[in-house]
């Protein structure tokens, strides 16, 4: 497990991602549990699997298919990574955000990130779609922010600036879309755990109150990574069952990827609108 990456060793993933493609993305997507369809959409497509990708992590979960698809979708030339790895598979935060920083020496100037979550909001329903508007970074308040260790200035400052987090223009665009298609787009807060555990009924009545609508064990640590190499970030959760503040049910892996397949077409759709007015 390494700790930390060095601006070379970064370049040298990238350098081996140019070398499978000659398009150059503009736009970069990271496709949470069960959200992989998404990626069937990008014309045009070069595959890298992950592991011809010096340091790249590898996922473990079912419903991440480990391979960065390079190509075009709505015109746009775009970089989708198919899966992610995940802190609670035993990556350092270094391993989970790696790919960021490789897209962004890819060229990469705007980050789509997607999710499936569980519902803290107890108005929100399994099959939702809820904008980002800005997360809590529970994990990294307790030490584990991925930008400790020492500072790369190529990417960015020491101590970069998180009160827009979530880009204000691509939210507008993403709630035009939904109005136009009909398609109902909660608001809330994110917050990223470590997981792998799902909540007890107390964490989640605890994150209700410090002001979570939707729990998640991704996401933060990527966009944390972004917003300090300046790219303009659009944070999309498909929310995969509802909140269990009383402990009558329970959630399962399956569970979240069953959810998934209700909310591809509608982030799909979303996504693809964002993309053709950018």
């Amino acid at each position: 497990m390494k700790e930390y990456f060095t601006l070379e060793e970064i370049d040298q993933a990238a350098q081996v991602v140019r070398g499978q493609t000659t398009q150059a993305p503009k736009v970069g997507l990271i496709l949470g549990s069960g959200l992989g369809g998404l990626a069937d959409q990008v014309e045009s497509a070069d595959l890298v699997p992950y592991q011809e990708i010096p340091f790249w992590p590898k996922s473990t979960v079912e419903g991440h298919q480990g391979r960065l698809v390079i190509g075009s979708l709505q015109g746009v030339p775009v970089v989708v990574q198919q899966g992610r790895a995940h802190f609670y598979e035993g990556y350092s935060m270094a391993e989970v955000t790696l790919p960021v920083r490789v897209m962004k020496r890819l060229g990469v100037e705007t980050l789509i990130v997607t999710n499936a979550a569980g519902a803290i909001n107890p108005g929100f329903e399994p099959g939702d779609v809820m904008l980002i508007t800005d997360h809590i970074n529970l994990v990294g308040m307790t030490g584990f922010n991925p930008l400790r260790g020492p500072n790369l200035e190529a990417f960015g400052p020491r101590f970069p600036d998180m009160s827009q987090a979530y880009d204000r223009d691509l939210m507008e665009l993403a709630r035009k879309s939904a109005r136009q298609r009909g398609i109902p787009l909660r608001e809330g807060v994110y917050i990223g755990l470590s997981g792998p555990t799902f909540e007890s009924p107390a964490d989640l009545r605890f994150l209700r109150v410090i002001g979570s609508d939707a729990v998640g064990m991704s996401t933060v640590p990527e966009v944390i990574i972004a917003r300090h190499a300046s790219m303009r970030v659009l944070g999309l959760s498909g929310i995969s069952n509802k909140a269990n503040l009383d402990g009558n049910t329970q959630t399962t892996h399956a569970e979240v990827l069953e959810a998934g397949r209700v909310i591809v077409p509608k982030l799909q759709a979303i996504v693809q609108d964002v993309l053709g007015w950018l």
